[in-house]
This record gives structure tokens, C-alpha cells and sequence, in this order.
């Protein structure tokens, strides 16, 4: 008798892992592995959430019609050209579904964001790893890494799980390097943690050129990883694609009612973004301070630093994380991402901080 069998390259997926958000005793823990806002949402998107509660037994607007128009205001962008989805993740996995053929190739940076080899392994396409320089992704390595079966080029800027970022004379060098047939998708997740409103140049790209598209999350800075909601921008084309497959009610009216205040409370994402920066140097400093036993900061622009160990010994990634964890901190241990001597820790608030330094310390002797 045979049975259903999935696709052969479904197989080949590693799935994905997100940050624990649970110790083993069960007590509460200091979660340092996810990169979430501590901070939370503003105030304005809590208390939209509580006012449409009523209102959820009816279907969302599928279009986000509102909150497309509230974001193009925000980031002077034509509405019709972006497209909401159940966060960012949504749209990233639909690209690759969309324009790749069974057996074309998918380009990302090697230490990337893990839903990227995924995304393109769901259709059929192989994913290429192209290494990096001292975290940073290499331009050239990119590009050495395209064959003329490539169909989309992955970049995450700052990029997760390093926090590096190329300039925006490094995008624009990469664009012009690529052949006009691949989409080069930029992925701007942590982008509202710089300072610049479109610090890479990317949304100026995807206004521009017909094979950029720009992805945005409300989960990170706005705070609302629990409710799904992300964006992309793009040509008109690839939005019209984008529209066509996906769900019909990607976000629910909770949800859209949210990012929309989220996004109107700008002066919330300012503060959250300072207290970012300021914990972030404090975070750095305490691990730099280690350096004689062989602790290292990644420089970072995002909201996490990752943290380089020793290969062994009582500082390895594996035997801090389970220190961290005993004194009730959940940080984020990277083998996976071909990292095993790194650990990601998310810049907490200044308590959380504290903490987190102290296990450090106490661990370091």
C-alpha cells in the first residue's frame, strides 16, 4: 500500500527553531533570545487592541487597505505598491514560491536569517550560502556565489544574527552586480533601530528599479511580534504577484488596528530606539571588557549584539548559555547558523541588562 509522500526537497528542510521562551524549572526567565522589544508596544496600540476586541468576530479588511496608506505616508511610498502579509515571514517565504523553478538557486549571506534557506527549499529551489567577511556581508562574495539558475538574492540589513550592516553604497553595488531577471530582496526587519528613516537605501531602491523589493516587520521596534503584521514594498508587478498568492486574511482586524496606532506613535519608537542604543554600548562594554579571556562584541546596528566565545572552556557558548539559563536568563546559542561559538543576546532594559551582566561576570570569575 503506498502512503502520501511529501515532495523529495521538503525533506531537506531544517525547520525553523525560534528563541526559547521557557526555562526548565518553569519559572519565568529574562528572555534574551528572540530579539523582541522589552520595551513592548506603545501605550496607543494597547489600547486600540482592547477597543476593536468587540469587533472580532468579523473578517479583517484582506487588503489592509488603511494601514497600507498610514505606512506610505510614513515612509513616502505609493500604497498600491505595498503589500501586508502575517508578518514579514509570509512574504519572505512567498517570493521563492513565486518566481523559482524547481532546481533554480536562491543566494543569501552564510550567517543569515534562517527562513531564507527555507523559503527557498519550499519551492524546490536550492539555497547558496555565500560567506561573509568578519560577519559582515561581502559584496563580491555575493555575487561570486550567482548562477544563471539564480532567481532571488536574500540580504538582511542589519543583519540577524551578526547585527552587521553594509553601507548604502555596498547595496547599490550589489544591485548593479545583479542581472535584472533576480529580485533582490532586502530585508529591513531591524532597519527602525538606525537612525536614518531608510538607512540602506533599500525603499529608494524598490521605488526605482523593477527587481527590488523591501520587506518591514511590526514585530520588532513596534513591538508586536505576538499579533503578525509585516509589510514589503516593491515594483508594481511583483506586489501584484505577491497579492495574488497570498492569504486572503493574512492579518487580523486586531492586529491591523494595532500596527496603525503602533506606526502613528513615532515619538514611542524614538524613545524605544535611544534606550536601544544607550543599553546596546552598555551591553558591548561589559563583553569587551572580557576580551583578555576571549569574549568578542559583533558590532551591531540592531537590537541584540552577538557574542563571540572561546571554542572551549568555562567561557564556550554552550557553557555560558546554560549559566545564563541558570541564573534565569534565556540568551540564543547559534550552531545552527554555523555559529557554535556564538550567542546572540536581545538588548533588554536596563534591569534585564543588569542582570545579564552580572551572570556574565559571575561566570567569567
Amino acid at each position: 500500500m503506498s502512503l502520501p509522500a511529501p515532495n523529495p526537497w521538503i525533506a531537506a528542510i531544517t525547520p525553523y527553531e525560534p528563541g526559547r521562551a521557557r526555562l526548565a524549572s518553569g519559572r519565568t526567565p529574562i528572555k534574551l533570545s528572540a530579539n523582541e522589544n522589552p520595551h513592548g508596544p506603545s501605550p496607543a496600540a494597547i489600547a486600540m487592541i482592547r477597543a476593536h476586541a468587540h469587533g472580532i468576530h468579523r473578517y479583517p479588511d484582506g487588503a489592509a487597505t488603511s494601514l497600507r496608506a498610514k505606512i506610505g505616508f510614513v515612509h513616502a511610498l505609493e500604497p498600491d505598491r505595498i503589500v501586508c502579509g502575517t508578518g514579514s515571514d509570509e512574504l519572505l517565504q512567498l517570493l521563492p514560491l513565486i518566481y523559482c523553478r524547481r532546481g533554480d538557486s536562491v543566494v543569501h549571506v552564510r550567517h543569515g536569517f534562517m527562513v531564507y534557506p527555507i523559503a527557498a527549499r519550499r519551492a524546490g529551489a536550492e539555497p547558496i550560502a555565500a560567506p561573509d567577511r568578519d560577519y559582515v556581508a561581502d559584496v563580491d562574495s555575493i555575487l561570486a556565489a550567482v548562477r544563471a539558475d539564480t532567481r532571488i538574492v536574500f540580504l538582511a540589513n542589519p543583519n540577524n544574527p551578526t547585527g552587521t550592516m553594509i553601507s548604502r553604497a555596498e547595496v547599490r553595488r550589489l544591485h548593479a552586480g545583479l542581472r535584472s531577471d533576480i529580485i533582490l530582496v532586502i530585508d529591513q526587519a531591524y532597519a527602525e533601530y538606525c537612525d536614518a528613516p531608510d538607512p540602506d537605501g533599500g525603499l529608494e531602491l524598490a521605488r526605482t528599479m523593477p527587481n527590488v523589493v523591501v520587506t518591514r516587520t511590526f514585530s520588532k521596534i513596534y513591538g508586536l511580534g505576538g499579533l503578525r503584521v509585516g509589510w514589503a514594498t516593491g515594483p508594481a508587478a511583483i506586489v501584484a504577484e505577491l497579492n495574488r498568492v497570498r492569504a486572503p486574511f493574512p492579518i487580523a482586524s486586531v492586529s491591523l488596528a494595532a500596527a496603525e496606532a503602533a506606526l502613528a506613535d513615532q515619538e514611542w519608537v524614538a524613545r524605544c530606539r535611544e534606550a536601544n542604543a544607550r543599553e546596546r554600548a552598555r551591553l558591548v562594554a561589559a563583553i569587551e571588557a572580557l576580551a583578555p579571556q576571549g569574549l568578542g562584541a559583533v558590532p551591531s546596528a540592531a537590537n541584540f549584539v552577538l557574542m563571540t566565545c572561546p571554542e572551549t572552556g568555562p567561557l564556550a557558548a554552550e557553557t555560558l548559555k546554560a549559566g545564563f539559563e541558570a541564573d534565569g536568563i534565556l540568551v540564543r546559542h547559534l550552531p545552527k547558523q554555523g555559529l557554535p561559538h556564538g550567542l546572540r543576546i536581545t538588548v533588554g532594559t536596563a534591569e534585564e541588562n543588569d542582570q545579564a551582566i552580572a551572570s556574565l561576570r559571575r561566570q567569567a570569575g
